[in-house]
């Protein structure tokens, strides 16, 4: 009888020991029983989510690229109603460098030296009523990075946010629209800076730091973070229209990086292409 006691004793022990492996062993396998075979086939590749697209052009560098219609498409869409699916990729960028007594200051390519295919605006949607574009929402800003031939690099959040660019009744191949941006800051209060200055603490420098106001500008430029946007001017060109689709290229003009207040930002114009659809 003692000896049945001690078995018993020890295999409860030894279940005790074990327990966490066991529940865990039984959740796993309650998991797959529970889950129909086709579900995990169905989430990575379903149409309703976009992964299948996706897959198909992960690491090919295309996922960036706006979409391009046939040339010598000539339909007509009337500029009534709202769009969707607003896509511009910058092609080439260029930055206004100060002159000398030589040279007045003048665009100059530059270099895109951050990931080339996040550089495109997508997925941009609005209102066309009145035969003019506005933007209400979508992906409508992209961070880039150029670098200039003298050396210098220049940051600056590529938008159309709050864009109303004005042109003609329809749209059609030769038609141009043309109105302005908002560009918003390239940085927050919060970026890199543990302190938080700026906005959103209404903190104007960082404790402990000694060079703090005085005649200084450069000083107080640097201490005193702002969240300062800018303006920008843009043009769409419509060169092809198939359907309900369109497509042509665009420019646009304006202010880069200004480091939150502490720098001078300069003039970019962003060239490229252009696609979309009529809701």
């Amino acid at each position: 009888m003692g000896g049945l006691y001690r078995i018993n004793l020890a295999f409860r022990l030894l279940l005790m020991r074990f327990r966490p492996l066991l529940a865990m062993v039984l959740a796993f396998c309650l998991t797959f029983a529970a889950a129909p075979s086709s579900v995990s086939a169905a989430f990575v590749k379903g149409p309703e989510r976009g992964n299948a697209q996706l897959g198909q052009s992960v690491s090919t560098g295309q996922n960036g690229e706006c979409k391009t219609l046939p040339s010598g498409s000539s339909g007509t869409i009337s500029a009534d109603g709202s769009f969707k699916e607003l896509c511009l990729q910058p092609t080439e960028i260029f930055v206004k460098l100060s002159g000398n007594k030589r040279q007045k200051a003048d665009f100059v390519p530059a270099k895109i030296i951050s990931p080339r295919f996040n550089s495109s605006i997508d997925a941009v949607y609005g209102d066309l009523s009145g035969g003019k574009f506005t933007e209400k929402g979508g992906i409508d800003f992209s961070l880039i990075t150029v670098l200039a031939p003298t050396g210098e690099e220049f940051p600056l959040a590529f938008s159309i946010k709050d864009m109303v660019a004005d042109g003609g009744k329809s749209i059609a191949p030769g038609e141009s629209f043309s109105g302005t941006t908002t560009t918003p800051s390239y940085r927050t209060g919060d970026f890199l800076d543990p302190k938080s200055r700026a906005k959103d603490t209404g903190v104007e420098y960082a404790q402990g730091l000694v060079a703090l106001g005085g005649d200084d500008e450069d000083l107080a430029r640097e201490n005193i973070k702002q969240d300062l946007g800018g303006q920008g001017t843009i043009t769409l060109t419509i060169d092809s229209v198939s359907g309900d689709e369109f497509a042509g290229s665009f420019v646009a003009v304006q202010p880069s990086d200004n480091d939150l207040g502490s720098r001078d930002p300069v003039d970019v114009k962003l060239t490229g292409k252009l696609y979309g659809r009529k809701a």
